[in-house]
């Protein structure tokens, strides 16, 4: 039945909506404590994060593999999301595409401890990044371009090119503290902008 009983039992519908409500809440925190932590930060860490027992993560999630797969899309459609938003709210395509690429960093860092939570031989890992590829290759070109038309970035810029170097810029954070790949970013973006611009 897909309405309220009497006695104020929730419908099925309504069950099934705050399910994802409530897996979408433990990927955000475990998101989070994968960015500071890696993925293998303890589990009671994710639960401590997003309010929850640890039992209620490993009903959602029964095997860490599963858990660090499931945030990688998730972080790969919130990056994708967050392109159309970026652009209506911010004061120039150039800001947009810097703001969008902080959000890409931090997926790019949590991304990096995929491999090794996978199982050796796991064909997911593969599958995954086509789907990044797919998804997020679109929604940095258009940003891109629309820096290039506003002439904020010079162009002749290949964004799969850019993507993959960000994505280098990243390797080493998570064994060197003392290494900001946002500080090499942002030269490496400052970098594409005409000569003059700040």
């Amino acid at each position: 039945m897909s309405t309220t009983d009497p006695a104020g039992q929730t419908s099925a519908r309504g069950r099934r909506a705050d399910a994802v409500r409530n897996e979408q809440a433990l990927l955000a925190a475990a998101a989070a404590v994968f960015v500071t932590s890696g993925v293998d930060a303890p589990i009671r860490e994710i639960a401590a994060r997003a309010e929850v027992g640890i039992g209620t993560i490993y009903r959602h999630f029964p095997t860490r593999a599963e858990l660090v797969v499931a945030v990688y899309r998730h972080q790969v459609e919130a990056c994708a999301e967050a392109g159309p938003r970026l652009s209506a709210e911010a004061d120039s395509p150039f800001l947009a595409l810097r703001r969008w690429v902080d959000l890409l960093i931090d997926f790019v860092v949590t991304k990096h401890g995929l491999a090794d939570a996978l199982q050796p031989g796991n064909s997911a890992f593969e599958a995954l990044h086509t789907y990044f590829l797919d998804r997020l290759v679109p929604v940095f070109t258009q940003l891109l371009d629309a820096a290039v038309q506003a002439g904020e970035i010079d162009p002749g810029t290949e964004p799969y090119e850019l993507m993959r170097g960000i994505g280098n810029l990243c390797i080493g954070h998570g064994s060197d503290p003392r290494y900001d790949p946002r500080r090499l970013v942002d030269l490496l973006l400052n970098g594409l902008r005409p000569t003059g611009t700040s």
